[in-house]
């Protein structure tokens, strides 16, 4: 008797869902692997969409499948395929199309989309953009080139590398942002000196204190933006990176658990059977407080993609959670690595700040000092692995804390704590 094929279906053509989907064909290799994509271009490292841009990289360039383990070996993605259903009774999932696609196995990798602020008028305007998707960095590129400035509405990583991609360009590009400095997400004001000088060398206009309450418009799109302070800014584009959404919208009948995002259990499970979420449309837990959290990295959504792939192909995996923050990135001409807890006013946390004209440093411990929590590198990002070993693990480091500290820290002395 002939075993009966598992239908696996991924909702999502990214980081989570393609990490899956290539976990699973390791698994089994007889299953049907179908991966829906909303988007028209085939998989890729949206890390990069900045470089179509600036014109560094070409899609080509930026493809997943084809690249390292995204073989696409008897991957069935079908593109410009959005999923507007899930019937968990059923199992079945329906596509804009108004096709039904019946699964044995489901993962929500769906992630996430951008925040629109609802109190800003004007934004239907031509000239007004979002970056998520390289249909999005193409629009943007074909209005640089009739425009000579540029003004971006948020300070967040994805915006600040936009930012720097448009100032390749040879436009004009102002920064608009409501808190103190750049990067509030990710660290707090004290930390972003080398970041917001970097990016001011590289020609930057930056305002804070304030928010754009009005896009100004004409016949031939985007002509100025309105500040809350009265200020009017003349430009011909405006990018709003302000955050994220999970996208989670087409859930609403389906039975399954959302809050915020989709929640799931330790091995990525939503409540409804054989129906799993990974990536930035899942709600999950920060490993080292327990409590619940949606992130949106790349390298988080691969991994737990990786994890839910195998517990669809019946590998039972637990996933280790996140750290909540964990970026390895470069603003302008400054790298950086920011992991775990980082924002530390008003708390018990312990905290070691070293500062250099070309670097930063911040380690953050528990309260009793016992464990590291956090680390933020910036300038100098020289053995941040060892740092994110430790935090991940929940390591107690009372007996190499000084080298920790004094920036002494190799692979040694970790090794001569666990034995």
């Amino acid at each position: 008797m002939a075993v009966k094929q598992i239908q696996y279906v991924i909702i999502g053509a990214s980081a989570a869902g393609m990490a899956a989907a290539v976990a699973i064909r390791k698994l089994d290799s007889g299953g049907s692997i179908t991966v829906l994509s909303e988007e028209q271009d085939m998989p890729y490292f949206r890390p990069m969409i900045p470089f179509i841009i600036s014109g560094k990289k070409k899609f080509s360039e930026m493809m997943l499948i084809g690249q390292g383990p995204y073989q696409g070996a008897n991957i069935d993605v079908r593109l410009n395929s959005r999923a507007e259903s899930v019937n968990t009774t059923d199992q079945t999932v329906t596509i804009k199309s108004g096709k039904e696609l019946p699964y044995d196995k489901l993962l929500i990798a769906t992630g996430s989309r951008p925040k629109i602020p609802s109190d800003l008028d004007g934004i239907e305007a031509e000239g007004v953009f979002v970056l998520r998707t390289t249909a999005d960095a193409r629009a943007i590129v074909r209005r640089a080139e009739t425009s000579k400035h540029a003004v971006m509405l948020g300070g967040g990583i994805l915006n600040l590398k936009a930012a720097s991609a448009l100032l390749e360009r040879g436009l004009e590009v102002t920064l608009i942002i409501k808190s103190p400095e750049v990067l509030s997400q990710l660290m707090e004001p004290n930390d972003a000196t080398l970041i917001r000088d970097a990016l001011i060398r590289a020609g930057l206009r930056l305002i804070t204190g304030c928010r754009a309450s009005r896009i100004l418009s004409d016949v031939s799109g985007v002509k100025g933006v309105l500040l809350d302070d009265g200020r009017e800014i003349s430009c011909q584009m405006v990018c709003i990176g302000k955050g994220v959404h999970p996208n989670v919208d087409f859930l609403r009948q389906s039975g399954i658990r959302v809050d915020g995002g989709v929640v799931v259990d330790r091995f990525t499970a939503c409540n409804a059977p054989n129906v799993f979420a990974a990536g930035d449309v899942a709600l999950t837990f920060n490993s080292t407080t327990g409590e619940r959290i949606a992130t949106a990295l790349w390298t988080n959504a691969v991994e737990m993609g990786h994890c839910a792939g195998h517990n669809m192909a019946g590998q039972p995996t637990e996933y280790a959670g996140t750290l909540g923050v964990l970026n390895a990135t470069q603003v302008a001409d400054v790298p950086l690595v920011s992991i775990g807890i980082v924002h530390t006013f008003g708390t018990h946390y312990e905290t070691h700040v070293s500062t250099a004209p070309k670097a930063y440093r911040k380690l953050v411990f528990t309260p009793d000092g016992e464990k590291l929590v956090g680390t933020l590198f910036v300038g100098d990002i020289s053995r941040a692995g060892l740092y994110h070993y430790l935090i991940r693990e929940n390591r107690p480091v009372k007996g190499i804390k000084s080298l920790i500290i004094k920036k002494q820290l190799h692979y040694g002395h970790i090794l001569r704590e666990t034995i």
